[in-house]
């Protein structure tokens, strides 16, 4: 089975012994190292699943960066906290577009509110735009009236990662190649390689046929080793993805 837990771990596993380094995506535009993994994780839904990755990679000296929504399903202050006291880089998952149902002046000030909450609990550097595929607002779209680095925020991933030269692998859809039915969480690559499974992906690392440098994106609620969940987020993806192929088209 994928997107499980135990898989999660043995990707973690495969990746740390093919000698590749791990950085936040903060540390990464600070000093970008080669052989660099960035482990990105949206928490659209269930914020434990994230702990639970967070914990995993801490056992294993491991740093992610950890992307929060500002909404009851995803702001758990205490899940905050503690992966931040883990070490890892937390940042903020905006939406302030679709939210504020396209008015730009409404959205910026939502965008500095939720900022300044999030600050509280702990050090935000970084910004990342939660797609809402069933909106017709496009987050991103803030920033072509007002820039993000006013409020000290060195980065967002969708503006400031040359996709060209690092490889980005998402997990958007359920699986590795998600991009066919994704809205709006897609780059340009400069890569012409493709997965569908995990497995795949661990075969490419054990082969060396990853890139150097590579940003993964989870949604941990995705992944589960409780078979109930598994099936139900199984069933729940499929039918999201059939509509999401519609408004691709």
């Amino acid at each position: 089975m994928d997107f499980t837990v135990k898989k999660y771990r043995e990707l973690l596993t495969t990746l740390k012994n093919q000698n590749f380094v791990f950085q936040t995506f903060e540390e990464f535009l600070q000093l970008p190292k080669e052989n660099c993994i960035i482990l990105r994780h949206d928490v659209d839904l269930l914020p434990g699943n994230s702990l639970a990755f967070a914990k995993i990679q801490a056992e294993n000296n491991i740093k992610g960066s950890y992307y929060f929504r500002a909404v009851p399903e995803s702001w758990d202050v205490n899940v905050i906290k503690e992966i931040a006291s883990l070490g890892h880089e937390v940042g903020y998952h905006y939406e302030c577009l679709t939210t504020c149902k396209g008015d730009f002046e409404v959205a910026i000030k939502d965008f500095e509110h939720n900022l300044i909450a999030l600050r509280k609990l702990c050090s935000v550097s970084t910004i990342c735009m939660h797609g809402s595929p069933l909106s017709k607002y496009d987050s991103k779209d803030l920033w072509q009236k007002y820039n993000y680095r006013d409020y000290k925020i060195i980065g967002e991933p969708y503006f400031d990662v040359d996709f060209a030269k690092i490889f980005y692998l998402t997990d958007t859809g359920r699986s590795w190649d998600g991009h066919k039915v994704s809205v709006r969480d897609k780059v340009n690559s400069g890569f012409n390689l493709f997965f569908h499974t995990t497995d795949e992906i661990i075969e490419a690392i054990l082969n060396n046929q990853l890139p150097a440098n590579i940003m993964f994106t989870f949604h941990p609620q995705r992944w589960t080793d409780n078979k109930l969940y598994w099936y139900k987020e199984f069933v729940t993806q499929n039918l999201k993805n059939q509509i999401k192929r519609i408004l691709v088209k």
